[in-house]
């Protein structure tokens, strides 16, 4: 579904990303892994539009979608939910996700989308009135992928969901987040610095060291790899 081949990035002189060639067939959970500055949030924000690269290519299907505008990108079918959420903390938990849906043009499209968030997660529906700047981490986190969700993405890139949340919580995402790639046959690029995690519950996986790529394999290999227990499953 997606290939990125060479992809340079650059914020002035100093380049985030090194060339990096990766892909995530149709239908699977990648990862990215590695530490903070590693160039995993970069190659997310590259993808949707939000940073231009300096070179390579971004092809979606068959379309090469680098440097599009970002609106252009979720209209092909590719939807972000940001690093720290970032919801909109005076609006309500309805508002939130109708903005997910402003390219959507059929109101009963819509509807059920948003049947389909709130049947993902029921808490949501119990505060549909409610601020989401009230909600607590959890809740906000679940508002910012069932967002994402309202667009009606054939490819969710999902950064740092597991982000400053109780271990439950954690848990409780996790699980959503195997449930949408299974049951709305949903195919996932996750970004997590929760390596063991990550690493469970998808495909295949990359490891990302200042912006290039240094290895990448079949998850449940990468999770036996001596150099990946010691630097980022702590063992």
């Amino acid at each position: 579904m997606l290939e990125i081949k060479n992809l340079v990035v650059q914020y002035g002189a100093i380049a985030a990303l090194h060339g990096i060639s990766l892909s995530v067939p149709d239908g699977q959970i990648v990862t990215l892994i590695g530490a903070n500055g590693a160039g995993k949030t970069t190659t997310l924000k590259t993808i949707s539009g939000l940073v231009k690269p300096a070179s390579g290519q971004i092809l979606y299907g068959s379309d090469d979608i680098a440097g599009l505008a970002p609106h252009r990108i979720v209209a092909r079918g590719v939807s972000q939910s940001p690093e720290g959420r970032m919801i909109f903390a005076n609006l309500t938990v309805h508002e939130n996700l109708q903005l997910g849906a402003y390219l959507q043009k059929n109101r009963e499209t819509v509807r059920r989308e948003l049947e389909r968030v709130f049947i993902l997660f029921p808490r949501l529906k119990e505060r549909e009135k409610q601020v989401a700047g009230t909600l607590s981490g959890g809740e906000q986190q679940m508002l910012a992928i069932g967002r994402a969700l309202m667009s009606r993405p054939r490819l969710l890139l999902l950064d740092e969901p597991s982000l400053g949340l109780a271990p439950l919580l954690v848990k409780t995402i996790f699980e959503k987040i195997v449930e949408i790639n299974r049951e709305q046959r949903l195919t996932i690029l996750l970004v997590e610095q929760n390596a063991n995690l990550a690493l469970e519950i998808s495909h295949f996986g990359y490891v990302l060291e200042t912006g290039k790529v240094v290895l990448q394999g079949p998850s449940c290999e990468l999770r036996q790899n001596p150099k990946v227990k010691s630097a980022y499953l702590g063992g």
